[in-house]
């Protein structure tokens, strides 16, 4: 059957020439959706996986985010830009090109947790303002480095000869283009990133994903749309306690339920995590917490359809 829905995600293929907030303002207007954003900023000229919650699924976004990543990109060397990207203008040069085994002896360096330090032009917030917002009026600051972690990267067969592809997959907050800048400035040289596409977040990725173009052409929001899931997709981590269709009404009146008909083991398990989520069926009814023999809701959502 095919289900009109108020909640969930969109595993949307973002073209390159657009901003991650335009193709969310988009599809808010075709759809004309009250509640929506998207996991994980993409480069305004990055193509790939940008993961779209609507309704009440926008409370969870912050686990979206959390999702490893895996990207592909292109670094060319000798040139760095100031936005480490080929939309800067050009700040340094080198005339020198790393080779292949030059850059398989470094890459190393860069798996595991590392420190980084943001691109100026990003969408991180400085007192209140997007570091892009910043740079494009010339305002002086800093970025403090952080850990990212790398759990591989991988030099791929070179196209050009001042041109290396990689793939890499990563954690949340690690940014590709620094990472261009910083291993280009390890190899003696300089480089930006040239071309960007991510390829997967979570379980969201290319295959199970809908072109940007082909969604807008859609009439409705359908649990029959490619690239449409269920909210609880992104908590396949988190423990989950199946409630009846009494207890998830009591539920969405942000009440407490009584779990004392469950095992004593399994009360306790529950009693170990900081949150746990309630579901009926596969539809997801709210997260929260247990306090002694009772589920606690703390973010209650709306049905899905």
């Amino acid at each position: 059957m095919n289900l009109i829905v108020n909640n969930g995600w969109l595993n949307v293929y973002k073209p390159p020439n657009i901003t991650s907030s335009k193709t969310v303002l988009k599809i808010k207007k075709q759809f004309k959706l009250k509640k929506i954003g998207h996991a994980g900023t993409l480069d305004p000229n990055a193509e790939g996986i940008l993961p779209i919650a609507f309704g009440s699924t926008t409370k969870i976004i912050s686990f979206m985010e959390n999702k490893n990543k895996k990207y592909s990109f292109t670094i060319k060397w000798g040139e760095q830009t100031s936005t480490d990207d080929s939309e800067g203008k050009i700040i340094f040069k080198s005339s020198k090109i790393p080779n292949t085994d030059e850059i398989k002896k470094l890459l190393p360096n860069f798996i595991g947790n590392i420190q980084q330090i943001p691109p100026k032009y990003s969408a991180i917030k400085i007192n209140g303002n997007r570091a892009y917002d910043l740079s494009r009026n010339k305002i002086e600051f800093k970025l403090k480095p952080r850990f990212v972690r790398v759990y591989s990267i991988k030099c791929l067969k070179n196209k050009k000869y001042n041109e290396s592809s990689f793939s890499v997959i990563c954690g949340k907050g690690f940014y590709v283009r620094s990472f261009a800048r910083d291993f280009a400035i390890n190899l003696s040289t300089r480089g930006h990133i040239l071309r960007l596409k991510r390829e997967k977040v979570g379980i969201f990725n290319v295959t199970n994903s809908i072109l940007l173009d082909d969604l807008l052409k859609i009439g409705h929001l359908s649990n029959e749309i490619k690239g449409f899931y269920p909210s609880s997709v992104v908590l396949d981590d988190i423990p989950a306690l199946e409630v009846d269709n009494e207890e998830k009404n009591k539920i969405r009146m942000g009440k407490k339920i009584d779990i004392s008909f469950l095992s004593k083991n399994s009360i306790e398990e529950f009693q170990t995590k900081k949150i746990i989520f309630a579901k009926n069926n596969n539809e997801l009814i709210a997260l929260g917490y247990i306090e002694r023999n009772f589920f606690r809701p703390n973010k209650v959502f709306n049905k899905e359809n």
